[in-house]
């Protein structure tokens, strides 16, 4: 069984109240959900953390990396300027899939930048929570062939 954990970074826990142009009007609860129930069905066992602390979402990424064999993280406002999520991320042992809701390259020009992508396999956004399914889906394929590999 795959084991992949998910970090939603800050004001994530106010989806469904804030922006709904941007976020859609689903809050993280049902988004978590959602998720949850996709995972069920390829056997895949989710551990998700959502947190507005960027020393807690380094402590989730240290003390979870070796525990899991794959990672989804939507830093949220820390995309743009959190380096020590990103040497996190950097020194994590398993591939991790950055994700956004909205597409962060058609708002504000200080969102299209991203300090945590460059460490990542692959970044997803602009697809609401189905950013989350497609994370999943990719670290699924790339884990199973990776294990193909193996045998």
């Amino acid at each position: 069984m795959l084991k992949i954990g998910i970090i939603n970074g800050p004001n994530l826990n106010m989806l469904g109240k804030r922006d709904q142009k941007n976020y859609g009007n689903l809050t993280l609860e049902e988004i978590n959900h959602k998720i949850e129930s996709f995972a069920k069905k390829e056997d895949i066992e989710l551990t998700i953390k959502q947190s507005n602390f960027e020393g807690e979402i380094i402590e989730f990424i240290q003390q979870n990396s070796s525990k899991l064999n794959g990672l989804i993280i939507n830093p949220a406002a820390y995309t743009h300027y959190s380096y020590a999520i990103a040497d996190a991320l950097r020194d994590c042992p398993i591939p991790i899939v950055e994700v956004h809701l909205s597409n962060i390259f058609s708002r504000e020009d200080f969102r299209a930048k991203s300090v945590t992508a460059s460490v990542c396999i692959g970044q997803i956004a602009g697809f609401g929570y189905q950013s989350y399914i497609l994370a999943i889906r990719a670290l699924q394929d790339l884990l199973e062939k990776k294990l193909r590999k193996i045998k």
